[in-house]
């Protein structure tokens, strides 16, 4: 067709990235789907709450870059299952925070290896220097696209 321009969806980065994202998230999304009754979202909120601790839904949504409605509903669907609790910020006492729970610390134990291990035999496919390239590209692209959202 003269005169426009032809988006080509395979060759299209944002586009791999997405459908390599989903693919690789799916794959290991199956078992703590299957054996924890877990969504994505869920799993996400959970893996960020492993590792910060005492944080916002708001920062949850930050860190993970996802919708802040999803999130939202997720931190519902996993205070209502008992494995993640809310408390008063120190700081705030306006603000909540959230931690894991002892039944949240016992699937994240459980889905945590399940995870790396994953991510492991995926980059098995790797050299090392291809992995340190895609570590270095994938750090920049983040940091030009933070750049861009902050501007």
């Amino acid at each position: 067709m003269p005169g426009r321009v032809l988006l080509e969806l395979e060759a299209f980065l944002p586009y791999r990235l997405s459908v390599l994202s989903n693919t690789v998230s799916q794959a290991i999304a199956r078992i703590y789907e299957t054996r924890f009754d877990l969504s994505v979202t869920e799993w996400r909120a959970m893996a960020v709450l492993g590792r910060y601790s005492g944080i916002s839904a708001r920062e949850v949504a930050l860190r993970t870059a996802m919708d802040k409605v999803a999130v939202s509903r997720a931190v519902a669907r996993l205070l209502a299952k008992g494995l993640i609790e809310r408390d008063t910020a120190e700081h705030d006492r306006r603000q909540s925070v959230l931690q894991l729970s002892e039944a949240g610390w016992t699937i994240y134990d459980q889905v945590a290896p399940l995870a790396l291990e994953h991510e492991r035999r995926l980059l098995d496919h790797l050299d090392a220097e291809e992995k340190q390239w895609l570590a270095r590209i994938l750090e920049k692209l983040w940091q030009v696209e933070r750049s861009a959202l902050e501007s």
